[in-house]
């Protein structure tokens, strides 16, 4: 069972892992979607996780490979509808990851109006960080993260330009899904995504409190 790990050397077995899409406006302007008036929600398996240290493959069946960094959120204690006013109690870690999406054959699916699991799903597709404590970040929703390739910066972070903030994506969650321990949720991608490239190297960081590093293969 894939696990992740915490900076105090804690570790948790992963459940399922959750994608909120289109959740900063610049972003979703950039690839030419409209905002929904409700999170979009996708989930990946859990063997699509790769840990930083790991290099990337690059799947063959895609062409176009883009990274999108994203702020990870995990869930230390599981639960159904929960309000948005304790949700964050939940959460027991932030950690830092990357979405990596098959652009070409997710905008071929968009076009057929079919599902995105093989765009998102592929095996390392959900890269992962360690994870900071939830105590280490006592204010969330105003954390800031951001993301390098080839030591050039390309995408800015901001909690507080979230279209939907932390709690409410809980919340919401929890109402559609019976959230358990050690469920990932990829909390959406700011502007700046772009294809990668083998032997691409990128790198990220939340706050002053963490740095992730992963190279392509």
């Amino acid at each position: 069972m894939p696990v992740i790990r915490f900076t105090d050397q804690r570790e948790l077995p992963v459940a399922n892992i959750f994608c909120i899409g289109r959740n900063y406006a610049a972003h979703a302007a950039e690839l030419g979607n409209q905002v929904e008036p409700e999170p979009v929600v996708f989930l990946k398996p859990t063997s699509a996780l790769l840990y930083e240290g790991t290099p990337i493959p690059l799947p063959p069946h895609a062409q176009e490979v883009h990274y999108e960094g994203e702020l990870v959120l995990v869930v230390g204690q599981g639960g159904k509808h929960i309000p948005r006013a304790t949700a964050l109690q939940h959460i027991a870690g932030y950690g830092l990851g990357l979405d990596l999406t098959a652009r070409d054959l997710q905008s071929r699916a968009k076009e057929k109006g079919l599902p995105w699991s093989v765009a998102k799903g592929f095996d390392g597709s959900a890269c992962v960080s360690a994870f900071l404590p939830a105590a280490a970040l006592p204010e969330p929703g105003e954390v800031q993260f951001w993301l390098d390739l080839n030591g050039q910066r390309r995408q800015n972070g901001d909690a507080r330009l979230m279209i939907y903030e932390l709690p409410f994506i809980i919340e919401y969650l929890s109402s559609r899904f019976s959230l358990q321990a050690g469920d990932l949720i990829y909390t959406g991608t700011p502007a700046g995504v772009g294809a990668l490239q083998s032997g691409d190297v990128l790198e990220m960081g939340l706050a002053d409190l963490l740095r992730a590093r992963f190279t392509v293969a």
